[in-house]
């Protein structure tokens, strides 16, 4: 085992695309912890998904050794977080696992909302923060303004800061230096009872879980006998080993050590993150303090577009909740889909991760529902419902008040566009908290409801902003709103997948503009369809979809013209008719397109 003295425990925290895994690349490429035949571009991103998008969705650890300059050798544990909003517990995580952060700015943009968000909890955590500004090889790079962005806007010290080129490689041993020297050892003591934190766990084919722990005192054994103090499982431990990147087994963990276990635990959902494991026998009786679980906060229904399809999602669905205990999931029918999932996410990329995933590596055709948030619907009689759906509300004679969730937004963006941004937030119910300026950028908080955000505000704000704003939320809790369900009726028949709840006071203006939507997607039918939306039993909009007319008065030539007037009432008679029992084919692309509301 490492003496504790010779440890370092980091990880590296940046807002979105400023270079965390590229300079995790460089610290593994330069201490030679992978070969250089087997290097490749955002080594620790394992998810296909991850490569192609960029991004990196799970926080991943490896083991690096490095020989300082003054000979001593040390073991590096680095985790590479990610930087979106949405996976932002997957950062506070790792927070706790580990003693000290490198800061990661990328000296072209200078800091960003995620970058704030990101420090903060890393602040939070006791962390001793390392600053680096990366791409100093491009010509826009500004090392002088970014430094006085970090002091001003985060208040953190940036004259000690590292320059990095993570693409060239240029200052990496400078940052591995930095590492050594100012991030402190871990604590801990090997003689006292097991306390090791559970990081994180994912499902392994061969293996079952594997689970990621920071070990904080006392020393975990292969052969040990362990308990989960939160759910109270035993388990015996199979084996022991440490990432350099792949799988390398050893004998025992020390203090201060990160590493990973199995112990032929079947489900993911047995290992709670933030759980600590200690022995079952002589155990620590107090636990590490836990950090909250992920709380789902938008809701949508996965349908397969085969309804023969079902049982091979919950297939999916259930191989997916293995390695992601945020995503949540229950059965759910509706009239016009058929069978389905009504399942949780932290958030509209979590969202729409998870619908690739299954999409593309189950080979099964989707159909998303309107994503919505949980409302708290108060009866008259005193009794509270959670509304997870809006298609399931209880007759509006009977409701008192529904209160919606609020969030706390904080938008950094360049002076020009400022206007633009408040008048989106306007629009959406919002009410300004505070504007102040870090430079030329103005920092708003605004106070937004989550059924305004969830939809497509991330992407409007990036188009009024031409991609230049950032932006970052918390969830603060529920307030009352004048909220009512909006229900959409196609041939007078309730279109389930498109009822939403709204603010009363833009309830028409939505409804029209979902009616004129929907008027333009749905293909022209035999005989005329009336599109409407209604509140209640009261319809707010309506357009009427005018029905494709077949010549039948062609085969009529000369004669009478009480000839060619039998033909229309007859064909007229038919329409009726089939108005009567046909049934509307409403394109899948059409309930994706109309949900995704402009302006």
């Amino acid at each position: 085992m490492t003496p504790l003295s010779h440890i370092r425990n980091f990880s590296i925290v940046a807002h979105i695309d400023h270079g965390k895994s590229t300079l995790a690349d460089r610290l593994i490429q330069s201490t030679n912890t992978v070969a250089e035949r087997d290097m490749k571009e955002q080594l620790l991103d394992s998810m296909d998904i991850e490569r192609e998008r960029g991004i990196t969705i799970k926080a991943n650890t490896v083991r690096i050794d490095y020989t300082a300059k003054d000979g001593q050798a040390y073991v590096l544990n680095l985790i590479d977080t990610p930087g979106h909003v949405d996976f932002a517990y997957e950062v506070s995580r790792s927070m706790r696992a580990v003693e000290g952060s490198l800061l990661v700015v990328d000296s072209t943009q200078g800091v960003e909302a995620q970058t704030l968000a990101n420090v903060y909890q890393a602040i939070d955590a006791d962390h001793e923060i390392v600053p680096v500004f990366n791409k100093i090889d491009l010509p826009a790079s500004d090392i002088d303004r970014v430094a006085e962005q970090v002091e001003d806007v985060i208040g953190i010290d940036a004259s000690g800061a590292i320059a990095v080129s993570a693409k060239t490689g240029e200052g990496i041993v400078e940052t591995l230096e930095a590492i050594v020297t100012e991030l402190p050892a871990p604590k801990g003591d090997p003689d006292a009872p097991l306390k090791a934190m559970l990081v994180d766990s994912w499902y392994d084919p061969y293996l079952g879980v594997v689970v990621l722990v920071r070990i904080m005192d006392g020393v975990l054994r292969k052969g040990d006998q362990i308990k989960m103090m939160q759910t109270g499982a035993r388990y015996g431990v199979d084996r022991i080993g440490v990432f350099r990147p792949q799988m390398q087994n050893i004998d025992a963990l020390g203090p201060g050590e990160i590493g990973f276990i199995t112990a032929s635990i079947k489900q993911v959902r047995d290992t709670r993150v933030g759980d600590t494991i200690t022995h079952e026998k002589k155990g620590t009786d107090t636990p590490l303090p836990g950090f909250k679980p992920a709380q789902p906060v938008v809701f949508c229904g996965l349908f397969p577009v085969d309804s023969a399809e079902f049982e091979d999602l919950r297939d999916a669905i259930d191989k997916l909740a293995l390695n992601d205990a945020s995503f949540s999931f229950e059965m759910e029918t509706s009239a016009a889909l058929g069978f389905g999932f009504r399942c949780g996410f932290l958030g509209l990329l979590h969202l729409e991760v998870i619908r690739d995933r299954i999409e593309r590596e189950y080979d099964i055709e989707l159909i998303t529902t309107a994503p919505s948030v949980i409302y708290h619907v108060y009866l008259k009689d005193g009794t509270q419902m959670d509304l997870h759906n809006p298609a399931d509300m209880p007759d509006p004679s009977t409701v008192d008040h529904i209160e919606e969730p609020r969030i706390k937004a904080t938008i950094l963006v360049p002076d020009e566009y400022l206007g633009d941004v408040l008048k989106l937030c306007q629009d959406r119910r919002g009410i300004q908290l505070d504007l102040t300026y870090a430079g030329s950028r103005a920092m708003v908080v605004y106070d937004l409801p989550l059924n305004e955000v969830v939809f497509d505000f991330y992407d409007r704000l990036k188009s009024v902003t031409k991609g230049y704003a950032s932006f970052d939320y918390q969830l603060e809790g529920y307030r009352e709103d004048n909220l009512v369900k909006m229900s959409v009726l196609v041939n007078e028949e309730p279109v389930d997948a498109l009822s939403m709840m709204v603010h009363r006071d833009r309830a028409e203006m939505r409804g029209r503009a979902m009616c004129e939507k929907l008027k333009e997607l749905i293909p022209r039918h035999m005989f005329k369809i009336p599109i409407q939306a209604a509140i209640g039993g009261k319809v707010i909009a309506r357009e009427t979809l005018s029905a494709l007319r077949k010549d039948v008065t062609a085969k009529c030539y000369g004669g009478d013209a009480t000839r060619k007037k039998k033909l229309l009432e007859k064909q007229k008679a038919g329409k009726k008719k089939m108005r009567q029992f046909g049934k509307v084919d409403i394109p899948q692309e059409a309930f994706i397109s109309a949900l995704k509301m402009d302006g």
